[in-house]
């Protein structure tokens, strides 16, 4: 029939651009040009393979022990890696044990150099809890939902450590609280929030809590109340690249740390054998006189080697895994985003669909549709920068992570090496007795 609307295109492999506007003209010409997908989400594989590798002609010197630090600036790694000027410099340090009468807590002591305007002071000193750290992201989740916040190291206790007021587990979360406030001082949208101000400036965060005040813009209220009522045809190309990437890399990642997680384990089953193991020889060496010096030198060996297990096994632990865990938690985070992206793009064809059934009236184009169509394009153009600077920062945190990796493991077994070479002279030189 004349009078029958035209149905509404489906979103699918096309980007939002490319979607007719019910009210608008159908003249192809007035049509944004089509978003071509990053050549680097397109497929579920290895990002910038390239860049993992070392630069072409550097030698890597491995006859004895390197320092990690000497190692990665053969690398030349560049920190500010997106050419900015940084006028912002946050710090966590000191921790501070809290004795209470109705509780235990830890404190960290948030220190901010900065000449930015919006600051009144050059420099700021305050002391944080971790439930405070939890406050600054909500409030950024609510503020920006946009844009795809740091993750926090986990609330409880991480596996194998019984303590969480333990010097190692204190330390651990101070060194992961520390990465949150930098990747959010490094954001250039996330560092100007007003909530991020308050968290480093305030000497008093509670007031600020029990104000109640939700200062959402205007972008988090409209996520904020979207239902649940819409549902996605189908999402953009692009998109669905990304969404496809995050969810094999985070289920590679996660395989990654259960089997480092059970190599530890089993390298301190290891050295608790390796412990006993040691002894034995030095006490055979007291009943028999004439192999008591290689029996002492086997001794002695096998615990060189066991420090040497017991330091590679901390750095494992201390370094390796909580990279892996953040960026498992990074990526619940970008998929979180994604949601809301989807959302957004699901009410605003929802909104199509609802004019397009009353094209006959021809009105004017609603305001509540523009404003829609404008939240989605935001979403699109902050998901997509996030991306990019998440991409760069994932490049240069796992290329430090594996050169560091290879690094404690070439010192480990030129350890367990030098250890083992210094008892063959105790053997061969020994004279025969007649």
């Amino acid at each position: 029939a004349a009078g029958t609307p035209k149905p509404l295109p489906s979103s699918g492999p096309k980007s939002l651009r490319e979607m007719p506007h019910p009210l608008a003209t159908s003249s192809s010409e007035e049509m944004g040009p089509a978003l071509t997908p990053s050549p680097d989400l397109l497929l579920p594989r290895s990002i910038a393979d390239k860049d993992l590798s070392l630069p072409n002609g550097t030698p890597v010197d491995t006859s004895s022990p390197a320092s990690s630090s000497s190692l990665l600036n053969r690398l030349q790694l560049d920190d500010d890696f997106d050419g900015e000027t940084r006028d912002l410099f946050v710090t966590v340090d000191e921790p501070k044990k809290h004795v209470c009468t109705m509780e235990t807590y830890i404190t960290y002591k948030v220190t901010t150099k900065t000449t930015r305007a919006e600051f009144d002071l050059p420099e700021y000193s305050v002391r944080r809890r971790y439930q405070d750290f939890d406050w600054l992201r909500n409030k950024l989740e609510e503020s920006q939902p946009t844009h795809l916040i740091p993750p926090l190291p986990e609330k409880f206790v991480v596996k194998g450590v019984v303590d969480r007021f333990s010097e190692e587990f204190v330390e651990t979360r101070r060194k992961a609280l520390d990465k949150f406030l930098k990747r959010i001082t490094d954001h250039p949208v996330l560092s100007f929030n007003e909530h991020f101000n308050v968290f480093l400036t305030a000497k008093d965060l509670n007031a600020y809590k029990k104000q109640g005040m939700a200062l959402l813009s205007k972008m988090g209220e409209s996520v904020k109340y979207v239902t649940g009522g819409y549902k996605l045809r189908s999402r953009p190309l692009e998109f669905a690249a990304i969404g496809e990437y995050l969810d094999t890399f985070s289920l590679k990642l996660g395989t990654i740390d259960r089997i480092a997680q059970r190599i530890i384990k089993e390298q301190l089953e290891y050295l608790v054998e390796l412990r006993e193991y040691g002894p034995v020889y030095s006490t055979w060496g007291g009943l028999e006189v004439e192999l008591s010096e290689p029996l002492e030198g086997a001794s002695a060996c096998i615990g060189n080697c066991c420090t040497a297990l017991e330091e590679l096994s901390e750095d494992m632990t201390e370094d390796f895994l909580p990279v892996l865990r953040e960026y498992i938690l990074y990526s619940e985070s970008m998929k979180n985003v994604l949601k809301k992206r989807d959302q957004v793009q699901a009410e605003y064809e929802a909104k199509l669909e609802a004019v397009a059934l009353k094209k006959e009236d021809r009105p004017k184009v609603p305001t509540d549709v523009e404003k829609c169509q404008d939240r989605v394009e935001c979403f699109n153009a902050d998901l997509k920068a996030d991306m990019e600077r998440w991409q760069n920062s994932k490049r240069q945190d796992f290329r430090q992570l594996l050169m560091g990796m290879a690094d404690k493991n070439i010192q480990y077994y030129e350890k367990c090496l030098t250890a083992w070479e210094s008892i063959i002279p105790l053997l061969q030189d020994k004279p025969e007795t007649k």
